[in-house]
């Protein structure tokens, strides 16, 4: 009984620590960032001026928030999730774009990149650390959640915040029609004004096991 209660104390701690993960480091953003080679395989240059808090919202349970390349299961992916920034960024509006430069294998990305979300008009509504972002206007793509293909090596899933210009709502480059394959964020971000981001954080998913 004793043992019983010991695994199930540790499972709680480590779910606990799940859920609370977050970013608290510009620094250590950018750092995991290059470690996994993010800002040279999707060709943009990445230096954080705020953090980005992705919060996924769980059936069961608090939302997990991300940090900079935890790996999550599919089942925890489904979204859409909720984001929030902390630091000095103004109210916005902002951009938010979520990627997957991995599809369909790490090993072999021939329809990377993935467009899993694509939103603008988001906006902060206090001075308050962390602040949600809420948008006004409905996204240019939905939140796809993750589907790493059966075999596959876990995917990056790359959640980027970039300041928005004046005539980004005119865009239509990308519309919701638009194929959410072969899509590139760094020449879409040039073609539209974009610049480059001011935050973002990403996490690692894999297949289901039972794939």
């Amino acid at each position: 009984m004793r043992i019983m209660h010991l695994l199930l104390s540790t499972l709680i701690l480590a779910l606990c620590g799940l859920v609370m993960a977050q970013d608290t480091s510009v620094a250590a953003v950018k750092q995991a960032f290059n470690n996994a080679h993010i800002p040279g395989d999707i060709e943009f240059t990445f230096d954080p001026k705020v953090l980005l808090e992705v919060a996924l919202p769980q059936t069961n349970g608090r939302p997990i928030t991300l940090h900079a390349g935890i790996q999550l299961p599919r089942n925890a992916t489904a979204g859409p999730p909720v984001f929030s920034v902390v630091g000095e960024s103004g109210k916005g509006p902002f951009v938010v774009a979520t990627v997957d430069p991995d599809a369909p294998t790490p090993q072999d990305p021939t329809s990377a990149q993935i467009r899993h979300f694509l939103g603008g008009n988001f906006f902060r509504k206090s001075i308050k650390d962390p602040v949600l972002l809420s948008n006004t206007t409905p996204a240019v793509t939905e939140f796809h959640q993750p589907t790493p293909p059966a075999g596959s090596d876990p995917h990056r899933y790359v959640f980027l915040l970039f300041d928005q210009p004046k005539a980004f709502d005119a865009q239509t480059l990308v519309t919701p029609a638009t194929s959410i394959a072969l899509f590139n964020i760094s020449q879409f971000a040039k073609d539209v004004g974009l610049g480059q981001p001011i935050g973002g954080t990403f996490m690692l998913v894999g297949p289901d096991p039972s794939t």
